[in-house]
């Protein structure tokens, strides 16, 4: 596999995963407000995470040609692979509160690996597409059913999502330790440069920023809607 293309950050290939990424769920967010179809409503989201899931199980097949042959360097502890399972959930039952728990997982940690992503291989290698179907269909899914029910998180959702976060943090951070694995870079920082190469190369430091850091995303991802709350709570006043 040494034959395979380099991955070039913010090169042609990046650059148009990026641009479908964004695009596409208000694209097909338009096509069913405009049908006003709940079957193409129902279509799109089995097609999401149908590919999805296919992706995921695909990449375990194949992955013994790429040189995983370990088991416990397959297993399911990114973090995007748990926004995946919630992405694909709230796809099929249309849960706002798993959507919840989606958007800040999907659009905090996913977007961060659509946007600086820890991968050597460029397209055409299915490393690259396995890659970015899985990141940028959580992605989508999430704009798409945000678009579609006219979601938007709340604050308690930050406090739950993060007490999610904990409860993936024990699990992965054990799994860690007893294989030796960095599923979800909570051993040590990922290759490529992102957030986190800022943090401590201490590890008792770097947890503890790592846990503030998740926090600081998700008060972010938040503080839009807290702001328009905020002016529409203004404005009625003043009326």
């Amino acid at each position: 596999m040494n034959d395979a293309p380099q991955f070039q950050a913010y090169g042609a290939a990046h650059v148009t995963v990026i641009f479908l990424t964004v695009g596409l769920p208000f694209l097909l967010a338009l096509l069913v407000h405009r049908t006003k179809s709940r079957f193409l409503e129902r279509s799109i989201c089995f097609v999401i995470s149908a590919l999805l899931l296919i992706n995921y199980v695909a990449y375990l097949i194949v992955a013994r040609r790429f040189g995983v042959t370990l088991w416990y360097r397959e297993l399911p502890m990114q973090l995007c692979d748990w926004a995946m399972v919630v992405i694909v959930v709230a796809l099929w039952t249309g849960s706002r509160r798993w959507l919840e728990v989606a958007y800040f997982w999907g659009i905090g940690g996913t977007l961060q690996a659509l946007l600086t992503p820890n991968l050597q291989f460029g397209f055409p290698d299915l490393r690259f597409i396995s890659f970015f179907v899985a990141h940028s269909g959580i992605i989508i899914g999430i704009v798409f059913l945000m678009l579609i029910y006219g979601f938007r998180p709340r604050a308690i959702g930050v406090v739950r999502t993060f007490a999610w976060t904990e409860v993936y943090f024990v699990v992965t951070f054990t799994i860690d330790l007893i294989t030796g694995e960095n599923y979800g870079f909570l051993l040590h920082k990922p290759e490529a440069f992102s957030l986190l190469s800022y943090l401590s190369d201490w590890r008792p430091a770097y947890l503890v920023e790592f846990h503030l850091l998740a926090f600081l995303f998700f008060s972010i991802l938040y503080a839009p809607f807290a702001i328009v709350d905020l002016a529409r709570g203004k404005s009625l006043r003043n009326a």
